[in-house]
């Protein structure tokens, strides 16, 4: 099995991609991802999986909620793209999906994400909102922020095969900041 990532495709198209859609990565990380996909396929001919997912999150280490609430404790405005669309995904989701897989072989490539789509913009939203910090979001476009790599713009990913279906991007954010609070309130 290899987890790969929706930064395989353009991000030009406006519904959401599924596994038929042929890969065109724009970056060098969506160009190794693609890689890892076909080194894994050629290893393992009708034997692999390939799971594409987005916009990962969790509590194991940095991520963007993890950021945007670092950012709100340390300024008083936040700008956040709002014209990048992609379905957030817990980690803790994914992995409950990724056993349901492996319990029931899929071989080929299977998409799994988040259910629901959003912004960047308004996940940063969800995140000040259901943390109760008063930092005022405005909404930002890509081109005016400074990335180091260009992203997909619409990244939407859905499955055309028998995939797990995961919680809402939001329930996995309600998730996160509780298991965010305990950690936190542990240490």
């Amino acid at each position: 099995m290899h987890v790969s990532s929706d930064y395989v495709f353009t991000g030009r198209k406006n519904t959401p991609y599924v596994e038929s859609d042929p890969p065109e990565p724009l970056s060098a990380y969506g160009r190794s991802k693609l890689a890892g996909e076909l080194a894994t396929a050629e290893a393992a001919p009708g034997r692999h999986t390939i799971v594409r997912s987005s916009w990962l999150f969790g509590t194991g280490g940095a991520c963007f909620p993890a950021t945007i609430l670092r950012l709100a404790a340390e300024r008083d405005e936040l700008t956040v793209v709002d014209d990048q669309i992609g379905c957030p995904t817990f980690t803790s989701d994914l992995a409950d999906g990724l056993v349901r897989v492996c319990a029931q072989p899929a071989p080929g490539t299977i998409h799994i994400a988040g259910d629901g789509a959003c912004s960047w913009f308004e996940f940063a939203s969800a995140i000040l909102e259901r943390a109760g910090l008063p930092c005022r979001i405005r909404p930002g476009r890509t081109e005016d922020l400074a990335r180091p790599a260009p992203r997909p713009t619409f990244s939407v990913l859905a499955s055309e095969r028998a995939a797990p279906r995961l919680p809402h991007w939001r329930d996995g954010l309600w998730q996160y900041m509780a298991q965010r609070t305990e950690t936190v309130g542990a240490i």
